[in-house]
């Protein structure tokens, strides 16, 4: 493995795009439901959000873990 590709598994992120896939909504509600709280834009989250999130948390960490394993 090279440095670029190290570097550019290292900066792989979870997205507004991702979050919103596992969720089951659009984008848009991800952004409303981050919005500060008591704002016009804000809405409340998607319901059983914190499996979603924490799969998504634990993807990410196991990528981590391989990268690392890897170098």
């Amino acid at each position: 493995m090279n440095f670029k590709k190290a570097t550019d598994e290292l900066l792989a992120s979870v997205t507004l795009a991702d979050l919103a896939g596992a969720l089951g909504v659009s984008v848009q509600a991800v952004r409303q439901a981050r919005a500060a709280e008591g704002t016009t834009a804000h809405r409340s989250p998607p319901g059983d959000w914190e499996k979603s999130v924490a799969k998504l948390a634990k993807r990410q960490a196991a990528h981590y873990q391989r990268l690392a394993d890897r170098l």
